[in-house]
């Protein structure tokens, strides 16, 4: 016999600003997965952390299956989801866009 399922009332602040980000670096420790959500702008060096989660591994894997499941439904209903061409490193993709300036001599 399984036990009756539990259901959360979800309580959403009136005053919750909703965060976005178009890019994540994930990091972990041997107890957490540790997710930095980031905004990458357009000519700007910088990355600009938006928001910190921080899960158990356990927590964090079922998070991917949910968030997996859920991109099966949206594709389903709005088509394959195509992915860019992948930077070589991570330098790539933060930096990659940050060009010398023209007509400016190296310093070689």
């Amino acid at each position: 016999m399984q036990p009756p399922q539990r259901r959360l009332q979800l309580e959403i602040p009136a005053n919750l600003n909703g965060v976005y980000a178009n890019a994540v670096i994930i990091a972990q420790t041997h107890s957490e997965i540790v997710m930095d959500f980031i905004q990458i702008a357009p000519n700007d060096p910088r990355a600009r952390v938006q928001s910190r989660v921080v899960m158990t591994p356990v927590n964090a894997k079922l998070f991917l299956q949910a968030l997996s499941t859920n991109l099966e439904r949206f594709e389903a209903a709005h088509g394959e989801i195509k992915l860019p061409a992948q930077p070589t490193s991570l330098a790539d993709q933060l930096f990659g866009a940050i060009r010398p300036d023209e007509g400016k001599p190296n310093d070689e």
